[in-house]
């Protein structure tokens, strides 16, 4: 079999949010060279490759669930939803962060879901900044109730201590929808998979808002992040590529038996830290 064969995306539409930088425009890149018509959204910079459609929006509003509904395909292969943004000083609205991380995964993967052919998949970009999820399942299980972009925004205005928690929580909640929803019937009746990575330190477009997130000052924030995921191994930064392929191979039919996992890309960092944990427990 030939590997566009393999992947199964040659001809076959594909829907990709964040494709602008990163990790989204690497597997954007890659679905485009395996034969998939790409209908790909960005927020601000324009893509440097060409794709079937490029599609500018925000993802903090809810506008931006049907503008994206509007300009895709009525049959999609796949869906890949990889759009976000950091916690940074000056970030003053974090319900933002929480309506662009998460929220609006929810929105998208329920609003595009009817139209993703049988045996297809949707893959998010997670974190694995998100791996303590099931110390929140109730805060997290309340999010996922919520059934309206109005009701999502009454609930985090009425949780702070939820809500503050930034980028982390709405990280969690994505990887507990994922292990929550992929064994429910529907989406196991059409044999819709879902799955998604929860990368580990990555060179992208927002390391500079990652470094700047803990007090403000770029330099100080990089050496505390690099001690803590590279420190104790010498370890290297990886590539945007590095997750966005796997992201890639994850939503297609190299992966056809593959649904409700979160997979840590993270050189071991999260696995070391759960053991870790686990022995301080006894």
């Amino acid at each position: 079999m030939d590997v566009k064969g393999l992947f199964g995306f040659e001809n076959k539409n594909v829907v990709i949010t964040g494709a602008g930088s990163g990790m989204g425009k690497a597997a954007a890149k890659l679905l485009v060279e395996l034969g998939a018509n790409v209908y790909a959204t960005v927020r601000s910079k324009p893509l440097d490759f060409a794709v079937a459609k490029e599609i500018k929006t925000d993802f903090s509003r809810p506008e931006a669930v049907r503008e994206v509904a509007e300009q895709v395909p009525e049959e999609i292969e796949a869906l890949f939803i990889c759009h976000g943004i950091s916690d940074k000083p000056g970030r003053t609205n974090a319900m933002e962060v929480q309506l662009t991380n998460y929220f609006s995964f929810q929105c998208l993967t329920e609003a595009l879901k009817p139209r993703i052919a049988d045996n297809g998949s949707v893959t998010f970009i997670s974190s694995n900044g998100g791996k303590e999820w099931r110390a929140h399942i109730p805060e997290c299980e309340a999010v996922l109730a919520c059934t309206s972009w109005e009701e999502a925004v009454s609930w985090y205005g009425a949780h702070p201590e939820s809500t503050g928690r930034g980028y982390v929580f709405a990280k969690e909640c994505q990887n507990f929808y994922v292990m929550s929803k992929a064994y429910t019937p529907e989406f196991t009746e059409r044999r819709l998979r879902l799955n998604a990575i929860a990368p580990g330190f990555t060179i992208t477009g927002l390391s500079d808002d990652f470094n700047k997130s803990i007090n403000g000052d770029a330099q100080f924030g990089k050496n505390i992040l690099e001690n803590l995921y590279l420190g104790s191994w010498n370890g290297r930064a990886a590539m945007p590529e590095e997750m966005g392929h796997p992201l890639v191979a994850l939503g297609s039919k190299v992966c056809s038996y593959v649904s409700g996992q979160v997979v840590y890309i993270d050189y071991g960092n999260a696995s070391a830290w759960e053991v870790q944990s686990l022995k301080e427990q006894k």
